[in-house]
């Protein structure tokens, strides 16, 4: 009897599935971690993701999974803050073994979390920041959806200097691996078109008045402003420029400012022009006339209690179907070797987000299209398409 069991648990063994070791995947269930700003300076881009990802994935499982498993999101607060970030990625890597990560917000939060993703080769996939180092240098398991910071800001920048006559750029930064993205894209193109830039400003996380700052930039001379801050800092920057009568000043935003908070605050102070800003993805309200956008905002407000979705719940539902369809095309026996081929196959239009999701072996940021928008009384109105 004892040999029949031995024999019978070693023929069940073999039997088991190549997955049986793959973190976060059972028999059942897919864990999908995410570390994001819940209560900080992004709060408006991390919340309406979160709902997002979690509306796709109900929809998922209540259609019976992905190749009979569920996924289960597990999300964790780190505030804007690194070490919390830290602290967030470890708990969801170490404890809760997460398969793959996705949505984490933050540039510099997500190059420290890289540190612990690495050495296991887990999946980063569509992170809430479009900073070169989620794909450079080129790891198997980067992946982002857009178009970066950089060749954003380099466009909008170029877009500025020939069609609205843009003589001299200041900046107005975080001084963080976002804020360095945003101020190279800026000095180069001051550099290739034979510019002097003006002041180059940084700012702490917390601060909140910004007089003396448009008092340097007004002696600088400048007549545009780059500016990489938070969401309520770059309403209150914008707005203290125009109470101080620097109505001329242009701003361009990077994807981090695209957000309908941004237009609605702005508004709010009066700022109905003037500000432009380049993403990598399109804004949702400009094209309610499309009839999946209009459904997929109507999902989205009956899940979040009617409120409409930005930027962030975009990116959230970006990332949450670039996940699905990769997990569905991995297939039952799911590795994360598998799933990232699989990444690298996908090759689909993003209806919501208004862009084309293609990758590649060499290739793992997926979107190039870059759109330039402007402030227009409260939203964003799309004025140039670059690809």
């Amino acid at each position: 009897m004892k040999m029949k069991s031995v024999v019978a648990a070693f023929a069940l063994a073999l039997a088991a599935p190549a997955n049986a070791q793959t973190p976060g995947v059972t028999d059942t269930e897919i864990k999908i971690g995410s570390a994001q700003d819940l209560s900080g300076l992004f709060a408006a881009f991390s919340v309406p993701a979160v709902t997002a990802v979690q509306m796709h994935f109900d929809k998922i499982n209540a259609a019976g999974g992905i190749h009979g498993r569920k996924l289960t999101y597990i999300v964790e607060d780190h505030g804007y803050q690194v070490p919390k970030a830290v602290q967030a990625a470890n708990k969801l890597v170490n404890r809760d073994q997460v398969f793959a990560m996705l949505n984490n917000l933050g540039t510099p939060h997500n190059i420290a979390m890289f540190q612990l993703m690495g050495p296991q080769g887990i999946p980063n996939v569509a992170p809430i920041t479009a900073a070169r180092q989620m794909v450079e240098p080129f790891e198997s398991w980067k992946f982002i959806p857009t178009a970066t910071y950089y060749a954003a800001i380099k466009e909008g920048a170029s877009y500025l200097i020939d069609e609205q006559g843009t003589q001299k750029f200041c900046t107005m930064l975080l001084p963080t691996d976002f804020g360095k993205e945003i101020e190279e894209a800026i000095h180069e193109i001051a550099k290739a078109r034979g510019q002097e830039l003006g002041a180059e400003l940084a700012h702490k996380p917390d601060e909140t008045d910004f007089t003396g700052a448009f008092g340097k930039i007004k002696a600088s001379g400048c007549d545009t402003v780059a500016v990489g801050l938070g969401i309520s800092q770059m309403i209150n920057a914008i707005a203290t420029a125009r109470k101080l009568g620097m109505t001329d000043v242009k701003f361009l935003l990077s994807g981090a400012g695209f957000h309908t908070v941004v237009a609605q605050g702005l508004a709010a102070q009066g700022v109905n022009d003037g500000v432009y800003a380049v993403s990598g993805w399109q804004d949702l309200a400009s094209r309610m006339d499309v009839p999946e956008v209009a459904a997929w905002v109507g999902e989205f407000k009956a899940a979040s209690g009617d409120k409409f979705p930005g930027s962030g719940a975009v990116l959230g539902y970006s990332g949450a179907v670039m996940v699905t369809e990769a997990l569905e095309a991995a297939g039952r026996d799911l590795t994360r070797e598998g799933f990232i081929k699989a990444m690298e196959t996908l090759d689909y239009e993003d209806v919501i987000a208004g862009n084309t999701i293609a990758m590649s072996a060499d290739d793992h940021a997926s979107a190039e299209e870059i759109f330039v928008s402007v402030v227009d009384n409260g939203g964003w109105k799309l004025i140039e398409t670059i690809k």
